[in-house]
């Protein structure tokens, strides 16, 4: 490979923007009859910037899961639902959040994880054409990687089609069955992918997450991906959050960060503790995606329909009733707002 290339690569990836705060984990817009519907997501964009005070995005993610249910007991599904989308849709998805984002959000974070490598590095490949912000992956989880040095050799092949962007590792265990510590991921990974940028923490194992916090160098950012947990991860060092309730909880969330920055720990506690009775409540009506995603078109008042099968959609009803009980939680909101 030609000397040039290594100086021009050298010169974006010290150029670019270390993402940090709040990151919301976006749902995929669908119609009734699952087709992908791109002309709203302006208008989700618009959302997000304006009314919660999000400017980062993580597309097409997959796994969402309440972490703090017992590991036999997790409720879980998807955000973006990646893994139920083909690779042409997830293409047509990419290209419309990088137009859309375009000097609106900071950063836009495509997952590119898939179960086949090749699938994985054609859609890394087309996030570099359509100058995406960076790019993510998870293992995968039929064939799975037996131990670290596996998965660190599978991550350097997905993370070589991109090589200009910005990558970080997806960490979900309880969803992928993936429980290689991360740690142990990291040892060295900077020398084996030179892209490497760090790592959307999914995981509920708060040592580990330390040690990975107190290995990274500065110009990585390790997020933390349990929304009913967040605080725990500020105090552990987490310099970003990645989750899917801040695409209607993000100017509150906003709040918390901003609190526990200022020292203000008590203010800081009582938000998360909304955060949690409002998850709580919301874990009686199973609190999957069908519920996650009616929750967030009851409260946006966006388009995004229902998800795709076999995940089930959710009875309105139900999201009308975690819409009054978020009502009650966080009164500033006007109950006018609520898509009644």
């Amino acid at each position: 490979m030609p000397e040039f290339f290594f100086l021009d690569f050298k010169a974006v990836m010290s150029a670019a923007k270390k993402p940090t705060g709040l990151v919301a984990a976006t749902f995929t817009p669908l119609t009734t009859q699952g087709e992908i519907i791109l002309s709203e997501i302006g208008p989700y964009i618009d959302y997000l910037t304006q009314k919660q005070g999000v400017r980062n995005i993580f597309v097409m993610t997959a796994p969402f899961t309440l972490l703090s249910q017992p590991m036999n007991h997790s409720i879980n599904g998807t955000t973006g639902e990646s893994m139920a989308l083909s690779v042409a849709e997830r293409k047509k998805l990419a290209e419309e959040w990088c137009s859309k984002a375009k000097g609106k959000m900071e950063h836009v974070i495509v997952n590119v994880g898939c179960l086949s490598l090749k699938d994985s590095q054609e859609l890394a490949s087309h996030a570099a054409e359509i100058k995406a912000d960076a790019i993510a992956a998870m293992a995968p989880f039929f064939f799975k990687p037996s131990n670290a040095d596996v998965l660190r050799m599978f991550l350097k092949e997905v993370a070589s089609a991109a090589p200009t962007l910005p990558f970080y590792y997806y960490h979900i265990p309880s969803l992928t069955g993936v429980n290689v510590p991360v740690r142990d991921l990291l040892e060295d990974i900077q020398n084996v992918i030179p892209s490497f940028r760090g790592v959307k923490f999914s995981g509920t194992d708060l040592m580990d997450f330390g040690l990975c916090v107190s290995y990274s160098p500065p110009n990585w950012t390790i997020f933390y991906g349990v929304d009913e947990q967040l605080l725990s991860a500020l105090v552990m060092g987490a310099q970003g959050a990645v989750g899917s309730t801040y695409n209607y909880l993000g100017s509150h969330i906003n709040k918390l960060v901003s609190a526990f920055e200022k020292g203000d720990l008590v203010e800081a506690r009582t938000i998360q503790f909304k955060l949690q009775d409002l998850l709580k409540y919301a874990s009686k009506f199973g609190f999957d995606l069908g519920v996650n995603k009616q929750l967030m078109i009851q409260l946006s008042g966006l388009s995004l329909g229902p998800p795709r099968l076999p995940v089930k959609p959710c009875p309105p009803a139900d999201a009308l009733s975690i819409a009054h009980k978020f009502q009650s939680i966080f009164p500033e909101r006007d109950q006018s707002e609520l898509n009644t």
